[in-house]
Formats: structure tokens, C-alpha cells, sequence
């Protein structure tokens, strides 16, 4: 939806990517890590044509280039403790998919940033973070 894949593998950020920073954070659950990264993968694709989940993940490829490409000598360059609307993205996704549970996912892998996330600007490491934890939320449910 809204071409967000595309959109995304333009900054860098593929679904193989995203599913290695995933894995940085996996508590076993009873799943071998290959089974894990296979259900997470196909996790993010589902999510990904949700429209609520890929238009806010379009709100932070806008957002990151209208505010940290565009302006890299800005206040918020350097990922200022000020700026919110980033980590509201990132946890808007995160309890899209997951629920409460991925609120506190999402805290896990905002702070840590494995793999890709430590990579990219203040949106669009929060919003793949949220994204991240979603998945990983719903999977350790589901394992339960």
C-alpha cells in the first residue's frame, strides 16, 4: 500500500533488513531463530499492506526528508530529546499491530536500535522500530 516497500528499499531500509534487526532483540520463544526470522518476515510483509501501518510509515519517509535530509544543520539533526512526533510515530505503529504489549517492545528497540535501525534519522528509526516491535509482539503472543 501507498508503494511503502518501494518507498522504503529507496532509503536503504529492505525487508531482509528489517527482519536482521528484529532478530538483534529475539527472546526464544520456543522457535529456532530460522523459523522466528521466517514468521517475523511475513509478519512485516501482512503489516505492510495494512493502511494504517503503511501511512504512517509514509508520514516518517516525508518527514524525514522534508526535516532531517532537507535541513541537516536543523535543531533536530541530531535527534534532540525535544522532538516527539517521532517516538509517537514509532509506537502509533508499534500498538497498530501489537497492542499495548508492543509499546513496551518498541521501547526495547528504540533504545538498543539494532541492525538497520542505528542507521537511519529520528523518523524512520522509530517507525521501523515500531514496525519491528508490532511483529515481534504479536509472535511472542502467539508462542504463548
Amino acid at each position: 500500500m501507498f508503494e511503502i516497500e518501494e518507498r522504503l528499499e529507496n532509503k536503504g531500509i529492505t525487508i531482509d533488513a528489517i527482519v536482521e534487526a528484529a532478530m538483534g532483540l529475539y527472546v526464544s520463544h520456543g522457535l529456532s531463530e530460522e523459523q522466528a526470522s521466517m514468521i517475523i518476515k511475513a509478519k512485516i510483509q501482512k503489516n505492510l499492506q495494512d493502511p494504517n501501518v503503511s501511512s504512517l510509515l509514509l508520514g516518517a519517509v516525508l518527514l524525514e526528508e522534508e526535516l532531517y535530509e532537507k535541513r541537516k544543520n536543523s535543531e533536530i539533526a541530531e535527534d534532540p530529546v525535544f522532538l516527539l512526533s517521532d517516538e509517537i510515530i514509532g509506537m502509533a505503529i508499534a500498538e497498530c499491530i501489537g497492542g499495548t504489549y508492543a509499546r513496551f517492545e518498541f521501547t526495547r528497540y528504540d533504545q538498543k536500535k539494532p541492525g538497520i535501525l542505528a542507521t537511519l534519522g529520528p523518523f524512520l528509526d522509530d517507525a521501523v522500530a515500531g514496525l519491528i516491535a508490532g511483529c515481534t509482539s504479536r509472535l511472542y503472543s502467539e508462542c504463548v
